[in-house]
């Protein structure tokens, strides 16, 4: 998909088409993401946390969350993924909605002691990457954590087609938010940050 293309479609045909044959997203681990995991088991949040998974998919990353005590809402853009997410999960403690990024709940900003991004604001055309930076950060409640997962290129580096890894100065934004950077790791071509409100 070119800059130029309705991210929310192709999402969304992509998850409709794969139905239950879970493996045909390429991006679905079918298990907390291990970058996920380990930044729980460093931050460990207390049990009762409100938490929020941006662009949640398949809903493993949520659930893992939910096994550590966190209260926890989750959305994805794409319909078909959440129907999928609550059919893999039946009965499960996380609030599953469709929602979009850039037109979040009001009574989510300022909301959540944990947020989990992974991958989220790279899947979006590079003109909007400044604004979902700033909707995700939003959401976090003063005292919260944010961790952030995504690939990053050279300033100078072109990126023109999905995914749309962010520059440097991108991945600045967060901290422009009010953000402070806690920690960071760098995993292949992978970054995953820790920020602190």
């Amino acid at each position: 998909m070119t800059e130029g293309g309705s991210t929310d479609a192709f999402f969304e045909r992509m998850y409709q088409a794969a139905g239950d044959d879970w493996d045909r997203i390429p991006w679905a681990r079918l298990a907390p993401r291990p970058s996920v995991v380990a930044w729980l088991d460093r931050v460990a949040p207390a049990p009762g946390s409100r938490a929020l998974v941006v662009a949640c998919g398949y809903g493993d990353d949520a659930e893992e969350l939910a096994r550590r005590g966190c209260v926890v809402d989750a959305f994805d853009v794409s319909a078909s993924a959440i129907a999928a997410a609550r059919r893999r999960f039946p009965g499960s403690p996380v609030a599953y909605r469709t929602a979009d990024l850039f037109a979040l709940p009001e009574a989510w900003r300022g909301r959540f002691d944990v947020v989990v991004e992974v991958q989220t604001v790279q899947s979006v055309p590079i003109p909007r990457h400044r604004e979902a930076i700033a909707a995700i950060a939003a959401t976090v409640a003063p005292g919260g954590r944010l961790f952030v997962r995504t690939a990053v290129r050279a300033e100078d580096e072109p990126a023109a087609s999905i995914p749309w890894p962010l520059t440097p100065s991108e991945l600045a934004w967060f901290e422009d938010e009010g953000l402070v950077l806690r920690h960071e790791d760098v995993d292949d071509v992978f970054v995953h940050r820790d920020y602190e409100r």
